[in-house]
């Protein structure tokens, strides 16, 4: 199997997954990028990079957590 095949494989079977990673990476640096040019002009560029850090647990912790609520409301 090509590396190509391999690909298609993977991107075919995990379709959703990929699509909710660029959909939340996108609003993430979005919302941070437009907070420091609007809100915080003069902030430190370690600031806005720290922000944007903040993505991978913010990331991790809406998914767990949205995980974790769909596995209570179908055992109800």
């Amino acid at each position: 199997m090509s590396v190509g095949q391999k690909l298609k494989e993977y991107v075919t079977e995990n379709r959703a997954g990929i699509l909710n990673d660029l959909i939340f990476a996108a609003l993430w640096v979005g919302i941070v990028s437009v907070l420091f040019e609007v809100a915080f002009p003069d902030a430190p560029t370690w600031a806005f990079y720290l922000c944007l850090a903040a993505g991978i647990p913010a990331y991790y912790g809406f998914f767990i957590s949205l995980d974790i609520a769909t596995k209570n409301q179908q055992q109800k």
